[in-house]
């Protein structure tokens, strides 16, 4: 059977990956930010330390993270915050930080600068993947003995952070893939595609070239692993990686693999890319 002919109250079903349907993307924003607040709050009652991969997008879930924290006074300080991934620029240094696209200054204008100070994560605990230092990733996570959570949207080729899926020419197994950890390299097509479309205006030169991300040999690591899917565009992956081979191809579908791993998914991410079964599912 074709998986793009699986109807949507069947999805998820028979897959090791956990499918939570959201109304609507707003839901999926709440439903992301209530699990990572819970996730902090039960290690603050164990003084332990909360270490997280994040994403910088969806961007939904931090200004209901925001909220959250600031009303219930949740404090951060015992949390470790590593970012998924940054773009760079020609020559593999970070984009400039005031530059619209910079994930740097993104978690800053969105999430440090809105938590009251008294609660806020540590800016010594704020860490970003850095060329030169692609080390530094795993060395955080050993020097703390676990990650909690890894948690981010998800591409449109099926990636998680910028671990972009192999070229049609380039030889990699799923073993070697899932070893791959923090590392510099081009972004792929179809990524630089969808982010100019999302977020300048169709300029597919306005999408830097390079990124450095976390690697899926650290997402592996995660007790935790969460995708966000809210769009429309979503749909063709989300049936790939839920009810697909398990695939390097298909970066998210090696999650089938991953012991605790769940995918939010707004309604409209679970339409039917073919367009006659879209229309029988409405």
């Amino acid at each position: 059977m074709n998986i793009n002919e699986i109807l949507k109250e069947e999805l998820g079903k028979g897959s090791k990956i956990v499918l939570d349907v959201c109304e609507c993307e707003q839901d999926l924003y709440w439903k992301m930010a209530i699990e990572v607040l819970e996730l902090i709050e039960e290690n603050n009652k164990k003084n332990e330390p909360t270490v997280m991969v994040v994403p910088y997008g969806p961007l939904g879930p931090y200004s209901r993270l925001v909220y959250l924290v600031n009303k219930y006074r949740v404090s951060l300080k015992n949390c470790v915050f590593i970012n998924m991934d940054e773009y760079l620029t020609d020559d593999l240094k970070y984009i400039d930080k005031e530059n619209p696209l910079s994930f740097r200054g993104g978690m800053d204008r969105i999430f440090y600068s809105k938590i009251d100070e008294e609660l806020n994560v540590l800016p010594e605990n704020r860490f970003f993947p850095e060329p030169g230092k692609e080390g530094k990733v795993i060395e955080i996570i050993e020097k703390y003995g676990k990650l909690d959570m890894m948690w981010g949207g998800v591409g449109i080729n099926g990636h998680f952070a910028f671990n972009e899926p192999p070229e049609a020419d380039e030889n990699c197994t799923n073993e070697e893939f899932m070893q791959r950890p923090t590392r510099i390299l081009k972004i792929s097509r179809e990524t630089k595609t969808i982010n100019c479309f999302m977020n300048c205006g169709g300029d597919l030169d306005g999408i830097p070239e390079n990124c450095i991300t976390v690697g899926m040999k650290e997402a592996f690591m995660a007790k935790k692993v969460r995708m966000c899917m809210p769009r429309d565009w979503n749909a063709g992956a989300l049936r790939k990686i839920l009810h697909g081979d398990i695939t390097c191809k298909v970066p998210c579908s090696l999650f089938q693999l991953h012991p605790d791993a769940k995918l939010y998914a707004a309604d409209v991410a679970l339409a039917s890319p073919i367009p006659e079964i879209r229309i029988y599912n409405k």
